[in-house]
């Protein structure tokens, strides 16, 4: 019977750091993000940096009626093979925070703390450093705590300089104060919140043209006025804190939803707030698309329903509205820095011309069998 300790001797003793694992490397990423992620801290944050679990006081709930908590987790997908490229890692952090924070505020609810996950071949501390400092920077833009997070090492399974991002968030929200599409009515009216470009959602598409095209992220983009690839690792807008201010300005009865516009473009996300019965006119020519959009179509000759059902074009976030309400929102909007304007009005559906499946009309969306959305027209270009 062989025992294990029969086993060849290697000639090599293997350790932690030859298997690829290297801890020293991870103990130093921490002192050089630390710093950063504390100035998310405010009081109601317990202990420091580092240990194994983040702690937050919640004792401020006993002042609600009623608190509901919200929780939304994501990453942003292969738009790390941008940044990884570039070896620009500074800002992959917003869109993190962003693709996280944002469909928690879409309820309504205040998004209070963040946790983050980082899994890589390597660990480079100064690259992993970036990548949470843009976090924790994009966490003070929304008024989230970023609590705790962890870095893998996973030697192997990635490639050296491979990593991946993924985060969670946790927020609260007054019962009687939740937004959705219980609050719908026809008649609001739509109001787009601009993106701040492609945010981070259809990169395998813009990735895939990019690559068929034969183009380097170097090449200087005249109609973008920069080069490719500073504009394709343009940050999220992080939308929380403007939509929180709009929200309570406005109240219940003015703000009734908002529609994140992430996978699966506009309509798609519009209708998932839209109660049964309800259908979203929206005319394509009422705004300019930005111009990566109609780049990525016309370099690639993507199919406008394809484009449409994958990208933002323009639109990352809408609220919906009472008509009453809607001046009021569109100034609050033009006060806070946020592009904003109308985009389409809510009705109820009509049996004769809503059909599934014709030309610009999309439901049943994300499993949801809710509202629908009605395109119309053509989209504006520069």
């Amino acid at each position: 019977m062989t025992h294990p300790t029969d086993a060849a001797t290697p000639t090599t003793p293997i350790t932690y750091a030859t298997a690829g694992v290297d801890t020293e490397a991870g103990d130093k990423a921490v002192e050089l993000m630390k710093d950063a992620v504390r100035a998310t801290h405010g009081a109601r944050v317990l202990g420091g940096v580092g240990g194994f679990a983040g702690l937050y006081d919640a004792s401020f709930l006993t002042r609600y009626r009623h608190p509901l908590l919200a929780t939304s987790t994501d990453g942003v997908g292969t738009k790390v093979a941008i940044a990884q490229a570039l070896d620009v890692h500074h800002t992959i952090g917003f869109d993190l925070v962003g693709m996280v924070v944002d469909d928690i505020v879409v309820v309504g609810a205040e998004p209070l703390f963040m946790t983050d996950y980082i899994a890589t071949g390597r660990v480079v501390p100064e690259r992993i450093a970036d990548v949470v400092r843009g976090i924790a920077q994009a966490c003070a833009v929304a008024g989230t705590a970023l609590v705790g997070g962890e870095t893998a090492e996973h030697p192997g399974l990635l490639a050296p300089d491979e990593y991946d991002v993924a985060g969670a968030a946790t927020g609260v929200v007054e019962a009687d104060e939740l937004l959705g599409p219980e609050r719908v009515r026809a008649g609001d009216v739509l109001v787009a919140l601009g993106s701040s470009g492609l945010h981070s959602n259809g990169y395998s598409l813009v990735r895939a043209v990019v690559r068929q095209a034969g183009w380097g992220l170097e090449r200087q983009v005249d109609e973008l006025g920069r080069t490719l690839g500073e504009e394709l690792l343009e940050p999220t807008r992080v939308y929380a804190a403007d939509c929180l201010a709009l929200a309570r300005r406005a109240g219940v009865a003015g703000l009734h939803a908002f529609s994140h516009v992430t996978g699966g473009g506009l309509a798609a996300n519009v209708a998932r707030i839209l109660p049964a019965g309800l259908v979203a006119d929206v005319d394509r020519g009422g705004w300019t698309l930005p111009p990566i959009f109609t780049l990525v179509q016309g370099l690639g000759q993507v199919p406008w329903v394809d484009l449409e059902g994958t990208l933002n074009l323009g639109v990352g976030m809408v609220a919906v509205v009472a008509p009453d309400a809607l001046e009021g929102v569109l100034a609050h909007a033009a006060e806070l820095g946020l592009p904003a304007w109308e985009l389409g009005s809510v009705r109820t559906a009509d049996p004769v011309r809503d059909v599934p499946g014709a030309p610009g009309f999309v439901s049943g969306t994300k499993g949801v069998a809710g509202g629908a959305v009605q395109l119309h027209g053509r989209y504006r270009t520069v």
